[in-house]
């Protein structure tokens, strides 16, 4: 039998971390073993299901590369499907009408909890006779089994049994028709040949309740993997203030899919030590079983040091086609101004973090810069620096092949010429064409800056230190 297996969001907000460790999880297994991975949107909550989060589920996947054999495929296209099963229990005797008011539930519910029960509908009206109510639109429930149990052998957790007296006959159709959650569901993983269900543990109580429908409708249930919760450096369950926000966010933010899929894999599972994972390694070594059972912490620090290893290890041409992302929202074009993003990222990757922060602190490579640092200037714009920046601009000026060796030697002359020690020439040259005192090396900086900017840099610098000394 061809695995297959599915991520079903509900179209209620962005694609958050949690989200994308689910359907990263379900698609390593769908690839390790050559199955399929669908997309299923479960968009039957017309109130609160937008168009919006649709497309930022499905930008997040792209952005990821968590591609999809099947789909995306709407439940709300599938109305017809779904009454059919219900017509189908309620001609076989497996589900009825419920007349129940919500007042009466409410009321029931409270008197359950007085007497220390634990509330779940009581089965008043699955046996009811006679003609119904006026007035009243019903609800469908599933006529659960009121004895046995429900052992499901979960690929995570191992052996789970809930016993068929603790779940009560719950609602798949409310009044207006609609079907609910548990029923379209299981009608959807039945149509779609789902060999295995893998999804959040905050699901695992619902597993039970579907198996049964299952059977009802004569079929076998899928295997079940329910991974735990991801929970904040707290302790608590992971939210927006952690770092569950839009996977967006993440790439807004500077970080490689790459890295945020290796950060993920390794929340809940390992193999080995191995910390840092391509694609590739994760298909040949993802487990479903070496799932932990325990909840994994998220940790911002771990994720930026992931970021960082992936920078290092990527191909420059890759790191340049996301880096140009962030160049544009700094308004700069790599195609059109300054040298290539590729020898930039190669460049700064050592000492960056994120894409983003390389961006920033690359900036002068590709535009002139508004302002010195203050410290910098204060603090190398003084002494000897006027006359080694003067010499170095005639010096420079006369180079015309602009390479960093030849470069380098340039600087290196002017430093036995002045009989100045480096630092002496290179840091004020530093601060004169970037505008602060950290960059790479001071012949590969010069390189990348150009000719053309160098020396217009080097004219500002000289004039910027002549009027200071004239104030």
């Amino acid at each position: 039998m061809k695995v297959r297996t599915r991520f079903a969001p509900s179209p209620t907000g962005f694609l958050h971390i949690g989200g994308a460790r689910t359907a990263l999880f379900s698609w390593l297994f769908a690839r390790k073993h050559g199955g399929d991975f669908v997309l299923r949107i479960e968009d039957t909550d017309i109130q609160r299901s937008t168009i919006e989060s649709v497309n930022a589920i499905l930008e997040g996947m792209n952005w990821l590369g968590l591609d999809y054999d099947e789909g995306p495929i709407h439940q709300t296209e599938r109305m017809g499907r779904y009454k059919e099963v219900i017509e189908r229990l309620l001609d076989e005797g497996k589900a009825y009408y419920c007349y129940c008011s919500k007042e009466r539930l409410d009321a029931m519910r409270e008197e359950q909890r007085a007497r220390g029960e634990k509330p779940r509908y009581d089965g008043r009206c699955r046996h009811r006779k006679g003609p119904p109510p006026a007035g009243v639109d019903p609800v469908v429930r599933f006529k659960n089994p009121q004895e046995g149990e429900v052992v499901v052998e979960d690929a995570v957790r191992g052996t789970v049994t809930f016993a068929n007296q603790e779940l009560d006959d719950l609602i798949i159709a409310r009044s207006d028709g609609t079907p609910t959650y548990n029923l379209t569901v299981v009608v959807d993983d039945l149509d779609m040949g789902m060999t295995h269900v893998i999804r959040g543990d905050d699901h695992l109580n619902n597993t039970p309740r579907q198996i049964n429908i299952l059977r009802a409708l004569g079929e076998q249930p899928p295997i079940y993997g329910h991974v735990p919760m991801i929970l904040g450096p707290d302790g608590k369950r992971l939210s927006k203030r952690h770092g569950a926000m839009s996977v967006m966010e993440y790439h807004n933010e500077g970080f490689l899919p790459e890295a945020v899929l290796n950060y993920l894999v390794r929340l809940g599972w390992s193999h080995g030590d191995q910390e840092v994972f391509d694609l590739d390694e994760m298909v040949e070594h993802f487990e479903l079983e070496a799932v932990n059972r325990a909840a994994s912490t998220f940790n911002t620090e771990k994720l930026l040091w992931l970021n960082q290893q992936h920078m290092m290890r990527s191909r420059p041409e890759h790191l340049a086609r996301h880096l140009s992302w962030h160049l544009g929202n700094l308004g700069i074009d790599p195609e059109r101004e300054g040298p290539s993003a590729a020898r930039v990222a190669e460049t700064l990757r050592e000492r960056s973090k994120t894409l983003k922060e390389l961006a920033e602190s690359g900036a002068y490579f590709f535009r002139d810069f508004e302002a010195y640092d203050e410290k910098a200037a204060k603090k190398h714009f003084r002494g000897p620096a006027l006359n080694a920046l003067e010499h170095l601009y005639e010096r420079l000026a006369a180079v015309e092949d602009w390479q960093a060796g030849i470069l380098g030697d340039v600087v290196k002359a002017v430093c036995e010429e002045l009989e100045l020690k480096m630092p002496k020439v290179a840091l004020p040259l530093r601060v004169a064409v970037t505008g602060t005192s950290f960059s790479p090396s001071i012949d590969l900086t010069l390189e990348l800056i150009g000719r053309e900017k160098t020396l217009a840099r080097l004219g500002r610098a000289i004039d910027f230190m002549k009027s200071q000394q004239g104030g």
